[in-house]
């Protein structure tokens, strides 16, 4: 029996409802086949369509659910949407001109650069990165890192506690228990699944699904350039609290994530 069968057979077994068996085939299907070199294996959504094609199937794959939602043009339909709600936001946008979408790739590499990155600089982390990725392969396989020594990681430039944090993320999504791919659509319940991965707090996981799924209303309330900007574009006396933030911007749902942005694009015009 070859890798096709062998994974075929493991299909044709699975009982539709229980979507964690399925993405732990899907998940092992994607490693095995990344490892035999089958072309655009190593791409995430091959995951999501070649496999599906492989084994003939008719499962129903999101691969919709992989494009960010907020492109330049919702982006701009949420903004006008924003200044049509508080006119302090058509002012902003009339000054400073609408910002670029925001958007990255979906999957745990968009996560484990969020790991490494923390408290480094940003060369500092490429240079982890590419030790990591001359260590245990390019596409930095979560099955692989999982079972990856620790002293690996070390001379790769990781801290111990950042070895925890890279490997709380690798088990998670090597053992299907955490998909990511099929977040639930809920964003307090995908913000909950997210910060299971140790490293990966509230802030971290709102950024990771306001740019890597485009998630349109998401509010990182907690970021202080959102914080600052907000309170400078309203006119506030001082700069508002994360709850005083969060009680503001409810008035602006559906449309949060794009004050997000045009905040950072606000405050980053006001600095430079």
């Amino acid at each position: 029996m070859n890798t096709i069968e062998y994974f075929k057979e493991r299909f044709d077994q699975w009982q539709p409802g229980n979507s964690n068996g399925f993405g732990v085939i899907r998940q092992e299907a994607f490693n095995a086949f990344s490892k035999l070199g089958i072309p655009g294996s190593k791409n995430e959504e091959w995951k999501y369509t070649r496999v599906a094609g492989l084994f003939n199937k008719e499962y129903q794959f999101p691969t919709d659910s992989l494009k960010a939602s907020i492109n330049a043009k919702d982006l701009e339909k949420s903004l006008k949407a924003l200044g049509r709600i508080e006119p302090a936001f058509a002012a902003g946008l009339k000054r400073h001109g609408y910002p670029a979408p925001r958007i990255r790739d979906r999957g745990h590499q968009t996560l484990l650069r969020t790991i490494i990155g923390q408290q480094v600089s940003v060369a500092s982390a490429n240079a982890i990165w590419t030790r990591m990725e001359g260590a245990v392969g390019a596409a930095l396989d979560p099955v692989v890192l999982a079972a990856t020594p620790d002293e690996m990681l070390r001379a790769a430039g990781l801290s111990r506690q950042k070895i925890s944090y890279v490997k709380s993320l690798a088990e998670l999504v090597a053992s299907g228990e955490l998909d990511l791919f099929d977040l639930p659509p809920d964003d307090e319940e995908a913000i909950a699944a997210l910060t299971k991965i140790k490293g990966i707090g509230r802030w971290s996981a709102e950024i990771y699904l306001l740019f890597a799924e485009g998630r349109p209303d998401v509010w990182p309330a907690g970021d202080l350039a959102v914080q600052v900007e907000i309170g400078r574009l309203l006119g506030l006396k001082d700069k508002p609290s994360e709850k005083q933030l969060r009680e503001l911007a409810e008035a602006w749902r559906p449309h949060r994530g794009a004050a997000a942005i045009l905040a950072w694009h606000s405050y980053n015009s006001t600095v430079l």
